[in-house]
């Protein structure tokens, strides 16, 4: 079977309109298969005009880099470790394997499934062969290793994005649809364009109307994707293509719905699907650790003025959410959500009036790569609301104590449970939740509100975060819900 690819030599303008552009998760990935008759081919619907942008299959990234919640290395992890070639290589071959159970789980034809085991192989083993020159040319002392990690990790990422994108290809056009690789990876091509350049260079010769492009979370570009974006590289490549090509609408699909809380914490009865909210929604619930998008991505959507839907990828009928710039119609919570952080406070007494504290501050957390998920001050005391471990907390401190000896600098485990809405205004609704919280017998450390009155946080102790998620997601949504004169019975 014939893989129709892209030719950078191509004309470069693109010419789209009234089309989607829509991203597939690595989870809803690993269920392809399932998605063809409801998501690609779905009947009476004309299955063009739209461009595919496809994440690793799950789990495939976490095995070439590390995995995402528990760290344990990957192939990058362990070649960066540089202990021996066996545990790199071994890893190297783990990923080979998966690939294979991956694109064997979801094709069913032995001509597709042979195409898609040389494509890994081929990919693979010029993995093993890049690294192994690597190694070779930082032997000697003019080359240092460590300056080369920055692309061993882009030349890593880019094989998994490639292989679902090929697979994915394979398995549509099986299905006779006529579907079109566009790989972005740069694998074995010059380099040295843009993003800009790259994803026009990879879609100006592809029709819409007749053809459904697959293309590549990960895109190589000068400057490289991950030195600023990491592993949020597929959603940033997915809102530039939307944004470039003037789409109507984005599109995620995901394996569930955005809702008002997790539904393990609340029951699945309780929860309310968000059906529509704002931008300044998703910017909070990315800061407080949910994927809806991510904080760069939707920036781009934003300013081109492109609307975003989240969709659960197996419920066709269900329009999902829809994310745009619109003010809510009424006020509102939308969404409850927690977060475990390390709370980091420096308390000085000749802090007052002075200036200097919050930058040298700010500086040791950047240099120790740390995530700010809210920050409170007074006249002699600085508290940063964090996600870092205890361990790096702990060289924070140490940093800390050195520059401001006379300082009390000290950290705790707490978590951030936080009301979110378009409109928090004429709520009442730090009355009303520490109230609740109250009445639950959740300590309440600290409260937090903005003058853009779009989220309410509050700080307690992180074994009652659960809790007390629970606890606002009734107070603020259920009840708020619920029609007059019930609200009693639902206490």
């Amino acid at each position: 079977m014939l893989l129709k690819t892209v030719n950078d030599a191509e004309r470069t303008d693109l010419r789209f309109s009234g089309h989607t552009v829509e991203k597939i998760g690595g989870t809803s990935m690993s269920r392809i298969a399932d998605l063809v008759p409801t998501l690609f081919a779905r009947e009476g619907t004309d299955p063009y005009n739209r461009i595919f942008v496809v994440s690793a299959f799950g789990g495939i990234t976490d095995r070439l880099l590390e995995h995402k919640k528990s760290g344990q290395p990957g192939v990058y992890a362990a070649f960066a470790s540089d202990q021996d070639d066996a545990g790199w290589l071994t890893a190297l071959k783990t990923v080979a394997e998966a690939m294979g159970e991956a694109h064997r789980a979801v094709l069913d034809h032995p001509a597709d499934i042979a195409q898609a085991d040389e494509f890994v192989r081929e990919r693979v083993e010029g993995a093993r062969s890049c690294l192994f020159d690597l190694q070779r040319l930082c032997s000697y002392g003019h080359f240092r290793l460590s300056e080369h990690m920055l692309n061993v990790r882009e030349l890593l990422s880019g094989i998994g994005e490639s292989h679902s994108a090929f697979v994915t290809v394979l398995l549509l056009q099986r299905r006779g649809l006529n579907a079109r690789l566009v790989d972005l990876s740069g694998w074995r091509d010059e380099g040295g364009a843009t993003l800009d350049e790259r994803l026009r260079a990879g879609l100006s010769s592809v029709d819409l109307a007749e053809e459904l492009p697959i293309v590549t979370g990960y895109a190589q570009c000068r400057g490289g994707l991950m030195r600023e974006y990491d592993r949020g590289y597929s959603e940033v490549t997915f809102a530039t293509i939307a944004a470039l090509t003037g789409a109507r609408e984005a599109i995620i699909h995901k394996e569930f719905h955005l809702s008002s809380a997790d539904p393990k914490l609340v029951g699945e009865d309780k929860v309310k699907k968000l059906g529509h909210t704002n931008y300044d929604v998703a910017d909070q619930l990315s800061n407080m650790g949910m994927e809806a998008i991510h904080p760069k991505a939707a920036k781009t959507l934003r300013q081109a003025d492109v609307p975003l839907r989240v969709t659960n990828a197996f419920e066709p009928d269900d329009p999902g959410t829809l994310i745009d710039d619109k003010p809510a119609e009424t006020p509102g919570v939308e969404i409850v959500c927690g977060l475990n952080v390390v709370a980091l406070e420096l308390f000085e007494q000749d802090m007052v009036g002075v200036k200097g504290y919050d930058a040298a501050i700010l500086e040791a957390l950047k240099r120790h790569k740390v995530w700010i998920v809210s920050k409170t001050s007074n006249a002699n005391t600085i508290t940063h609301y964090v996600q870092a471990s205890l361990k790096t907390a702990r060289r924070v401190i140490a940093d800390l104590s050195e520059q401001f000896p006379s300082a009390e600098v000290g950290a705790r485990s707490v978590a951030i449970v936080s009301a979110i809405g378009r409109d928090l205004r004429s709520l009442r609704g730090v009355r009303r939740s520490l109230a609740a919280l109250e009445d639950a017998g959740i300590e309440v450390i600290a409260q937090h509100q903005t003058p853009r009155h779009v989220n309410l946080d509050f700080v307690v102790p992180a074994e009652e975060r659960d809790a007390a998620v629970a606890t606002l997601h009734k107070a603020l949504i259920e009840e708020a819900a619920a029609p007059a004169g019930t609200k009693a019975e639902a206490a």
